[in-house]
């Protein structure tokens, strides 16, 4: 008889062992999740930087060839194809100077202004909500703006 009361015991966990991992489990990812979803956040603020560079360079070639930036009108785009707005290109690049134009990390066109109300060209996002102004994730980041 005991034997078959010690086998029963033993062959699994009882509910207050469970609740008590999945108490250890929830009070652990409190912790860890917001380190994770910070780093997330980080990434994207540096991909946008990294894009910014890439952005500047094309366009610094672009002037180059074509001794001046695109306006504002022909944007980014003009980066990736010859555009018919003035001023049009006079040498403008075989393939051009980008493959195509990459989007922010909230997956949205970049903004282009040239002249620049920052230097000659500013490119920027207005971060994670699309709305001018805000803070953190919300806030708006442009190339003339030190990185942290």
């Amino acid at each position: 008889m005991k034997l078959r009361t010690t086998a029963r015991r033993a062959s699994g966990f009882s509910l207050v062992e469970i609740l008590v991992v999945l108490v250890i489990m929830g009070l652990l990812i409190s912790v860890v999740a917001p380190t994770v979803l910070n780093r997330a956040d980080e990434a994207r603020i540096q991909k946008v930087h990294a894009d910014f560079k890439a952005i500047e360079t094309a366009l610094k070639i672009y002037r180059l060839d074509n001794y001046v930036y695109p306006s504002t009108e022909q944007g980014l785009e003009a980066l990736v194809e010859a555009s018919n707005l003035d001023p049009q290109p006079r040498n403008f690049k075989d393939g051009g100077y980008l493959q195509e134009v990459p989007l922010d990390p909230w997956g949205r066109p970049y903004l282009y202004l040239s002249p620049g109300e920052n230097g000659e060209v500013d490119i920027y996002s207005l971060g994670a909500d699309g709305l001018s102004g805000g803070e953190g994730q919300n806030a708006d980041i442009g190339n003339w703006k030190e990185r942290d």
